[in-house]
């Protein structure tokens, strides 16, 4: 039974610990045994937390003996992404910037997701400093495609989505400040949870942008993405139970997210239309010219704020870093104090704007992202297919961002494709209940 534990989803796992089938400690071994001795995993952990995962694990084995499980997931590992902070131990959020830095609690959601009895595994590589969906950091390191191990990951939560992909952790937790849990969620046929901004704490978080940043699962399931959301913030998982498409009404925006769409991606996303209409969602077409505008306010939002909080450091010692994310950062030193709250007065009236053009709607979706994974060895040699490929990889996931909206991305059956459904903010329940339901469809 143990060779198959990891092909199993995290819910999975946690009931065959309930029944008294799978020890937790045995459970944890196979993982730290499983990434000890892949050939990617250099690529996919930062560095491994055993003696606390053996610890956890050993306390979750003694709360199943006398029944005082925490929760369907005590005893379940996990990943997480290197800007959670993890008390003493190393969390360098992909930077040679912060190499060394330690710190001495864990995050809150770190906190929160022990107290409910989930097994650390490890930290696992990202982009640096979490500033690229791509996943490419040549910096620490670069993590490998599920699809293919010589494209990049996505990022930011790259390393994230890999551990899941690879078998090396049942589950991940990531982050998501323009689409870094939804990005490489998609291109390793994962799901991929976007949380509402303040729906879960980024205390003891390596921030990005502040504003924007939340967290979120990347898993095998949407039952899983319920049962983490819920070991983060300490509360009940919603019951994905009766999820029904009938009568749902999607619609699908037209506005910036189809634009420059490559084929595979166009096709997937076409296909899951067909399937979600098929299994009874009325899927409608329409625009919301309002989202172009805010695309054009986010080099102002995003890369302002970034280099705010981080100016400091990086010009103590810019040659840390890897050049075309320092260049990014750098960009946001052309944009005033004033852009800057001017851009957030006119975002908060175009939010306005999208809640009452789609208030009819039970979520908005589009394709994850337009592009399929690149080649990270072209990136790095190629800077006008880095632009290109950079530029477009966050483009739709960004729109759930700058709206305020909780979002999840679902394979398509397509390799690397993935669709996302959007939903307003606080929503989260209501979006993994849709969710569950659209998954049966795309199967």
């Amino acid at each position: 039974m143990a060779k198959n534990w990891q092909n199993m989803t995290a819910a999975e796992l946690g009931r065959e610990i309930g029944a008294g089938r799978i020890n937790p400690v045995d459970l944890a071994e196979q993982h730290l045994d499983a990434i000890a001795t892949h050939p990617l995993a250099e690529r996919i952990y930062a560095r491994t937390t055993p003696a606390r995962a053996r610890a956890e694990a050993m306390a979750a084995h003694g709360r199943a003996r006398k029944g005082f499980r925490r929760g369907l997931l005590d005893g379940v590992p996990v990943s997480w992404k290197d800007l959670f902070d993890t008390a003493g131990v190393a969390t360098e959020a992909g930077s040679a910037l912060l190499k060394g830095r330690t710190p001495v609690r864990d995050a809150d959601v770190v906190e929160v997701a022990t107290q409910g009895g989930l097994v650390c595994l490890g930290k696992t590589h990202l982009s640096e400093l979490a500033f690229s969906g791509l996943g490419l950091n040549p910096v620490t390191a670069t993590p490998p495609c599920v699809n293919d191990e010589g494209a990049v990951a996505g990022g930011s939560s790259s390393g994230a989505a890999a551990s899941v992909a690879f078998g090396l952790a049942p589950a991940a937790i990531g982050s998501d400040t323009g689409g870094s849990v939804r990005i490489p969620a998609a291109w390793n046929d994962l799901v991929g949870l976007k949380t509402t901004a303040g729906r879960l704490s980024t205390r003891g978080a390596v921030p990005l942008c502040e504003k924007f940043d939340t967290v979120g699962p990347i898993a095998k399931t949407v039952e899983d993405c319920a049962f983490l959301l819920a070991a983060m913030e300490g509360g009940r998982p919603t019951d994905l139970g009766g999820a029904s498409l009938a009568g749902v009404r999607l619609l699908v925006l037209q506005t910036v997210a189809l634009d420059d769409l490559r084929d595979r991606p166009g096709e997937g996303f076409d296909d899951a239309l067909t399937r979600l209409s098929g299994a009874g969602a009325v899927v409608e077409h329409g625009k919301v010219p309002e989202v172009a505008e805010a695309m054009g306010l986010a080099a102002a939002l995003f890369t302002a704020e970034a280099y705010g909080i981080w100016r400091e450091v990086i010009e103590a010692a810019p040659e840390k870093m890897f050049p075309r994310i320092l260049e990014r950062f750098r960009s946001g030193a052309g944009f005033s104090a004033a852009d800057y709250v001017a851009g957030w007065r006119r975002l908060e009236v175009l939010r306005k704007v999208w809640s009452e053009r789609t208030a009819a709607y039970d979520a908005v979706v589009i394709p994850t992202s337009p592009i399929l994974p690149p080649d990270a060895a072209r990136l790095m040699d190629d800077n006008a297919y880095y632009v290109t490929e950079n530029l477009l990889a966050l483009r739709n996931t960004r729109i759930a961002n700058l709206m305020g909206l909780c979002a999840l991305t679902l394979p398509t059956g397509q390799p690397s494709c993935g669709i996302s459904f959007m939903a307003p903010p606080m929503q989260e329940e209501r979006l993994l209940r849709l969710g569950a339901a659209a998954a049966r469809a795309l199967r």
